[in-house]
């Protein structure tokens, strides 16, 4: 499936803004499962420096910096994608979770894509054991780590109410888990934090999901905004699966990456510094569309 994605997102500010300085996660990376044909980013007002780089996750970053003084700033990301992942199989297997545990704390490697990253706390998406207690319910002794995992997004999506005016990203993590109630990074990161209480890697992954539902299917939950949901390792042998908790699904054609990191900190689409006194106000629209041949 090949996508055309419109993400962008304006700033509007009480007073002027002299200078700022930016962190931009905006563009979608390449990986086994989807490649990107074409992506472009363009601000407005225009910065004076910009430089693209990987982070160490391989995530692409732009960082700029803005002298021109401003009371708006425009940030309009374009790109298509081309996401190819295969349906789940009815007939996999998938080990025990306990030993699932074992060898991520076992693993030898700290490349990028290695569960040792994503075992322990980090401060979005830390060990609570209330939120352990409720993710343990999932996860029987012996049970297979695909299908625990898939029993906790259902819980989840059973449990837990989306209402995008419920929280704001500094809502502390155990209040959206007690009120059960919040938007795609509140469900995330608490499904991070319990299987991280239970010894089991989990990466946050942000990215979209497509707009307009294929025909017969509702629209998803989180559409017309940027997305995230877990990636969960399940074994040298499975590698990384995503689960999706907002929708009750695992990641599937729907679903395009655009960053990977331990919680939303690592991966926050625009990040960074800006001088000026008063408010902000923030509008982020995205588009998710099937490419049907016409320019982007």
């Amino acid at each position: 499936m090949i996508y055309d994605v419109r993400h962008i997102t304006t700033y509007s500010y009480d007073a002027p803004v002299a200078f700022a300085r930016c962190a931009l996660r905006l563009l979608p990376r390449d990986d086994q499962h989807q490649r990107v044909l074409s992506a472009r980013l363009e601000m407005k007002p225009l910065p004076i420096s910009r430089n693209e780089r990987e982070d160490f996750f391989g995530n692409r970053v732009v960082d700029v910096s803005l002298e021109t003084a401003h009371r708006q700033l425009r940030v309009e990301a374009r790109s298509r994608v081309e996401v190819r992942r295969d349906e789940p199989s009815l007939l996999r297997t998938s080990p025990a979770w306990e030993e699932v545990s074992r060898q991520a704390f076992a693993a030898h490697t700290l490349a990028p894509s290695s569960p040792a990253h994503f075992i322990y706390p980090s401060r979005l998406a830390p060990i609570m054991e209330p939120i352990t207690l409720y993710a343990r319910k999932s996860f029987r002794q012996g049970g297979a780590i695909i299908e625990a995992a898939a029993d906790l997004m259902h819980r989840m999506r059973a449990d837990f109410r989306y209402d995008p005016k419920a929280t704001v990203i500094s809502t502390p993590l155990l209040e959206a888990f007690e009120r059960r109630v919040g938007v795609c990074q509140d469900f995330a990161h608490v499904m991070i934090s319990g299987l991280r209480g239970l010894g089991l890697s989990a990466a946050y992954v942000s990215g979209y999901i497509r707009s307009v539902p294929a025909p017969g299917k509702e629209c998803l939950e989180g559409a017309d905004a940027s997305h995230a949901w877990v990636a969960v390792w399940c074994g040298p042998e499975e590698g990384w699966i995503g689960f999706d908790p907002t929708n009750d699904r695992e990641v599937a054609n729907e679903h395009v990456v655009l960053a990977i990191g331990r919680d939303y900190d690592d991966i926050s689409p625009i990040h960074g510094i800006l001088l000026g006194p008063g408010e902000q106000e923030i509008d982020v629209g995205v588009d998710v569309i099937p490419w049907t041949g016409a320019a982007a």
